[in-house]
């Protein structure tokens, strides 16, 4: 008989999102005449903006026609792509060469995959809390160890607290990856220069690669703050970052992403050789990926037009009104919240004694609204929970006025 991979038996429970809507389920069953408010799972509800579906309209009929018609793609991505996003970059004051993008269908594939080209033996740092794909793509590859009283033994574990401002703090020894969200996904929080300063630093030091997602970089909202790490100097030499199109964009149907992995970086091979990790990726790619289709790339080409950025950008400013709606309703009504400023998430501090999931049933059974328990996120997310800001704006009012007037902090 054939042997499974046990790793993935060293997984704690579901998935988080598949729980909370075996939850949500459920409670609609039980109860059909509710009208649930799905403030949880961070999916947009906008329509793609009319420049981008003119664009994907116009390489479907291309595709329709032997003379324009596409097969295989290269796997990195078309040129015409490549070249928008590092124009894109450059204009955010980060300097990365076409050849050093590869688009994929997903920054959470991404984030999951890169780990593939790092020896088992690496040492991770996560967040905590923390985005829960970096952490279970880990243990089923084996990095992790087994989970005692919700952590795995193996890795390294950096509070990221309202005690310190929510900016991890930079682990007492020597890591070897550093998985780094910035804005935070569940926090909603930005780090500052001064903090990614630090992480270059600490990188180079300790000849350590840092993976940082910055897929919710667009819905920066304050000057001064950094939209890409490769603004600090030398951070080339040592981070890898991720982007997605899905919210920028609501492409979470269409799926696009990228990513960036300079050719300045490198790693050591079991002789103590120094490798590349550009043509790492770059083989992994080729070797497991087909590439994302012509039509969706010339539909997220369209995102870096004028046009395209015009109308991205109010689809942002809408989510990000339904932000403040929901960070400054619960505020008034006496919830301790943070984030929804500068990304889509308000992280609410749960009332009372309640656990995580406590709340997530009291607030579905008596607002019948969706959110996302902040234990799924990892230990120091316990006693805390994520609102998401996509939603129609008649809903996320409607969610607001139910919390208000039948839950009390």
């Amino acid at each position: 008989m054939a042997k499974i991979n046990s790793n993935y038996q060293k997984l704690q429970a579901g998935y988080l999102f598949p729980e909370i809507g075996k939850r949500v389920r459920a409670f609609a069953s039980e109860n059909p005449t509710a009208k649930i408010i799905r403030l949880g799972i961070g999916d947009v509800v906008l329509p793609l903006p009319d420049p981008i579906l003119d664009a994907m309209h116009k390489a479907v009929d291309e595709m329709g026609k032997v003379e324009s018609f596409k097969g295989y793609g290269p796997e990195q991505g078309y040129d015409f792509l490549l070249q928008a996003i590092a124009s894109h970059f450059k204009s955010q004051g980060a300097e990365v060469a076409p050849d050093e993008i590869f688009v994929s269908d997903g920054s959470k594939c991404d984030t999951a995959n890169i780990q593939e080209i790092f020896d088992i033996d690496n040492v991770i740092a996560v967040t905590d809390p923390v985005y829960p794909v970096y952490v279970d793509t880990n243990v089923m590859a084996g990095r992790t160890g087994e989970a005692e009283n919700g952590r795995y033994g193996k890795l390294v574990y950096m509070p990221t607290t309202s005690g310190n401002g929510f900016d991890p703090e930079l682990p007492k020894g020597k890591v070897d990856l550093i998985y780094l969200c910035s804005p935070n996904n569940p926090t909603g929080a930005v780090m500052p220069r001064s903090s990614l300063e630090k992480w270059v630093a600490y990188a180079k030091a300790n000849e350590a690669v840092i993976l940082f997602d910055a897929a919710y970089e667009a819905f920066i909202t304050e000057p001064g703050l950094l939209h890409s790490i490769y603004e600090i100097p030398g951070a080339r030499e040592v981070a890898i970052e991720f982007r997605s199109l899905s919210k920028t964009a609501g492409f979470t149907g269409t799926r696009c992403a990228y990513t960036v992995v300079p050719k300045d970086i490198k790693a050591r091979n079991a002789k103590g050789e120094e490798v590349s990790l550009h043509s790492l990726w770059n083989r992994r790619q080729t070797t497991k990926f087909n590439g994302v289709s012509y039509p969706i790339q010339k539909a997220a080409a369209a995102i870096f037009t004028p046009a395209g950025e015009k109308a991205v950008k109010a689809n942002i400013a809408y989510y990000m009104e339904n932000a403040r709606i929901i960070r400054e309703g619960l505020k008034g009504a006496g919830f301790t919240v943070y984030g929804g400023v500068n990304a889509p998430y308000i992280w609410l501090k749960v009332p009372g004694n309640l656990t995580s999931w406590d709340f997530f049933d009291k607030l579905l059974r008596e607002s019948h609204v969706v959110g996302t328990p902040g234990s799924g996120f990892g230990t120091h997310g316990e006693g805390y929970f994520r609102l998401s800001a996509f939603g129609i704006r008649e809903n996320v009012l409607e969610a607001v006025a139910r919390i208000k007037s039948r839950l009390k902090p």
